[in-house]
């Protein structure tokens, strides 16, 4: 699917498909956003070619799985960033990369499958696109993706915090392998906002022709995007920390019950040694056992058992193993 917008002086604003590039052309004044979404890589790389990207940056924007990044390259400026099609609070996450080609007064988007971002950029964002340049179209893009995944990191919290409760009151098999879960998808988290940091901390240390950090606007979005990845990759580590605090301490809470059982095992195989023997001997078949021969020795025997029995026990207790 190919949509377009094409932003005219005032609040003039029409939508269509790739034919508004013929009214973008005419007009000097107009402005553009292209995106292309689900549109077969061939088909692609044609479009790209028809606007003279770069065969370096064409080649990066189509490769399937690509760091982000940020390079520029002659006439227009490359974009990769990780966003999103869906990220919820159990963090089952179904990532999107997202390629913006920065043009004077153009951007074309570039992305498999449905994005979030995107959406809403072009649902809910008509008045500030009309406002702002082509540079802070993709700052607020990609501040729009921070803003679902900080959404989602902090409904994450509460989630782990019940897991913690549930854990320290009946730890289960269970709740051992979410907690798996959530480490491995937190590091891949953790990956992106690291990307995602490299990003913007190049955006604030080097100028770009389109979006040059003179601009107050400019510079703002950019720290204003560092600080949010920051604070987000801050939150996927704490979080990672924590569940592998939990991890630790299910196994400390097994190992303690586990030695509580085998503790309660080891008492009773000591109390039971000594009868057992007493029985082994008594129970042996020779024909010349005096004892047997005692009219009360079943009696006596029964009663040197007992009392061996509840002191042992009596023992036990004593010294806190009961």
């Amino acid at each position: 699917m190919i949509r377009a917008r094409l932003f005219k002086q005032g609040e003039n604003l029409e939508e269509g498909g790739a034919e508004l590039l013929e009214s973008w052309k005419k007009d000097r004044h107009s402005r553009i956003w292209i995106d292309l979404q689900g549109e077969p890589p061939e088909q692609q790389r044609q479009f790209l070619e028809q606007l003279q990207c770069h065969p370096l940056a064409i080649n990066d924007a189509l490769r399937e799985r690509h760091p982000p990044k940020v390079e520029e390259f002659g006439q227009h400026t490359l974009i990769i960033y990780r966003g999103m099609a869906s990220l919820d609070e159990h963090l089952n996450y179904e990532p999107r990369q997202i390629v913006f080609f920065l043009f004077e007064r153009m951007l074309v988007s570039l992305h498999a499958g449905s994005a979030k971002s995107i959406d809403q950029m072009w649902s809910q964002q008509t008045a500030y696109l009309h406002q702002k340049t082509i540079g802070e179209w993709a700052l607020k893009t990609m501040h729009t993706s921070s803003g679902f995944y900080l959404e989602s990191l902090l409904a994450f919290e509460n989630q782990l915090s019940d897991l913690e409760d549930e854990l320290l009151s009946r730890p289960t098999d269970t709740q051992m392998k979410t907690l798996t879960v959530y480490k491995s998808q937190l590091v891949k988290l953790r990956r992106v906002f690291n990307y995602h940091l490299s990003i913007t901390h190049e955006l604030s240390g080097y100028d770009y022709r389109l979006l040059p950090r003179e601009n107050p606007e400019i510079l703002h979005a950019i720290n204003d995007l560092y600080e949010r990845f920051e604070r987000l990759h801050s939150l996927a580590q704490m979080y990672y920390d924590i569940s592998g605090d939990l991890v630790e301490g299910y196994i400390s809470l097994s190992s303690h019950q586990l030695n509580n059982t085998m503790r309660i095992l080891t008492v009773i195989t000591a109390i039971f040694v000594p009868l057992t023997f007493l029985a082994g001997i008594y129970g042996m078949n020779f024909e010349h056992m005096p004892e047997l021969a005692f009219r009360y020795a079943y009696y006596v025997l029964l009663g040197v058992m007992g009392v061996m029995a509840t002191a042992l026990v009596w023992l036990f207790k004593r010294n806190g193993w009961l």
